[in-house]
C-alpha cells in the first residue's frame, strides 16, 4: 500500500459559544459519563466541555478508570480529560492557542517541515516489521509473520527495500527493489518524509481545525485535525490478489504539533472516499515521530509506523496489521545488520497514552 498526501494550509476554528461558562464539577463530569453509557450522552458535548470550559475537580485514578469504563475505552475522551487535569494544574503551560497563535503555529511549522525535507540527507534504516491480522471490529489480531527490512532512502525522495530476513530465515535474494511486495501480505512505504512533505504544500487546500493542547512523549504539543479532498490528496491505496487493484483516495486525520519546536510528532490518517465495490474498505496509518542522529546530525524521522486495513471478503471483514518499528538510523552505505533480538516477537507495551 502506498500513500500519497498532501496538505495546505487552510486553517477553520469554531469559536465556543461556551467559553465564559464555569468549569466542570465533578458531578456534572460524573453524570455526563453515565449518560454516555446509557447511550443518551453527546460524546461531543463532552469533549467540547472537557476542552474550553474546563474542569473544577482532582483527576483521581478511580476516575480515570470511570472514565475508561462508562466511555467504552474512548481514547480521545480520556486524553481530554487528562489534558484538562494538567490545565487545572497549570494552566500557562496547558493554555488552548488563540486563533492568531494557532495560525502562526502551522506557518511555522509549515516552514519548518519542508525545509528539513530538502536538508534530509541519504541514509539507511532497518525496519522492524510485524503483521498479524484478525476479524475486523475486534481489536484483536493473530500474527502472521515478522520480517526485517533495511530501507535506503535518497534525499530525491527515492526509497529501496531489501527484505533480509522472514521469520528469522535469513533471505537469500536481498537485492533492493521498490517494495517488499514479493514477500505477499500487506506493505506500505512513504513514511520517511513524503506524508510530512506533502502535508504542508499549498496547492492541497487542505482544511486545518484545531482540537485540542496534548501532551506526547513529554513534549508539549497543540493538535489539530486535517482533510484532504479526494482530487488533491490522490492518496493511492492497491489491492493485490488473483488481480491487482488500486484506487486513490482523500485523506482525514489528525497532527500532534510540538509546540516549543514547531514539528510534527504524530500523524494520524484514514483514507476518504474509497469506492464502495473496492476490497480495501478502509486504510488507517499512525506514524510516530522522534528525533535520531545521522553522521552527527539531528533530525526528526519515523520512530513506529501503525497500518491497518480492514478487508472485505464475502459476507466479513478481516484487519490486517503492519507495526513498524524503525531502528538504527545511519549515513548512506552503512551496512544494516540483523542482530538477535530483531528475530525476537515483538511484545506490544502499550503507554497510558495509547
Amino acid at each position: 500500500m502506498k500513500f500519497i498526501t498532501a496538505l495546505s494550509l487552510a486553517l477553520l476554528f469554531a469559536l465556543p459559544a461556551a467559553a465564559q461558562e464555569k468549569p466542570l464539577t465533578q458531578q456534572e463530569f460524573v453524570r455526563m459519563l453515565y449518560a454516555l453509557e446509557a447511550r443518551t450522552g453527546d460524546r461531543a458535548e463532552v469533549l467540547d466541555a472537557l476542552r474550553v470550559r474546563g474542569i473544577a475537580f482532582t483527576v483521581t485514578d478511580g476516575l480515570r478508570s470511570l472514565t475508561r469504563s462508562k466511555s467504552r475505552n474512548d481514547l480521545e475522551l480520556r486524553r481530554a480529560l487528562d489534558e484538562a487535569e494538567r490545565r487545572r494544574q497549570n494552566p500557562s503551560a496547558a493554555k488552548r492557542p488563540n486563533v492568531a497563535e494557532a495560525d502562526a503555529l502551522l506557518s511555522e511549522t509549515r516552514t519548518n517541515t519542508l525545509q528539513a525535507v530538502d536538508q534530509m540527507p541519504d541514509f539507511v534504516v532497518k525496519q522492524l516489521i510485524q503483521r498479524s491480522a484478525g476479524f475486523a471490529g475486534t481489536g484483536s489480531f493473530r500474527n502472521l509473520d515478522r520480517l526485517v527490512v533495511g530501507v535506503s532512502y535518497r534525499a530525491s525522495g527515492e526509497e529501496e527495500y531489501r527484505v533480509l530476513s522472514v521469520n528469522g530465515a535469513v533471505q537469500a535474494d536481498q537485492s533492493p527493489k521498490r517494495t517488499y511486495e514479493e514477500v505477499g501480505g500487506t506493505s506500505s512505504t512513504g513514511e520517511f518524509v513524503t506524508v510530512l512533505a506533502l502535508i504542508f504544500k499549498p496547492e492541497s487546500e487542505t482544511r486545518f481545525e484545531l482540537v485540542d493542547t496534548d501532551e506526547l512523549r513529554g513534549r508539549r504539543a497543540v493538535v489539530f485535525d486535517f482533510e484532504i479532498d479526494v482530487e488533491k490528496a490522490r492518496q493511492q491505496i492497491r489491492a493485490t490478489g488473483a488481480t491487482t487493484q488500486s484506487t486513490v483516495t482523500g485523506v482525514r486525520g489528525r497532527m500532534w504539533i510540538d509546540r516549543e519546536l514547531k514539528r510534527v510528532l504524530r500523524i494520524e490518517s484514514d483514507a476518504i472516499g474509497i469506492p464502495k465495490d473496492f476490497p480495501i474498505t478502509a486504510a488507517r496509518r499512525v506514524i510516530d515521530y522522534d528525533w535520531t542522529v545521522i553522521a552527527e546530525e539531528k533530525y526528526l524521522l519515523p520512530l513506529v509506523s501503525d497500518v491497518r486495513l480492514t478487508i472485505r471478503e464475502g459476507s466479513r471483514n478481516y484487519e490486517t496489521r503492519n507495526l513498524i518499528r524503525f531502528r538504527e538510523y545511519q549515513k548512506f552505505g552503512t551496512e544494516v545488520i540483523i542482530r538477535d533480538e530483531d528475530e525476537e516477537p515483538y511484545v506490544e507495551d502499550k503507554p497510558a497514552d495509547q
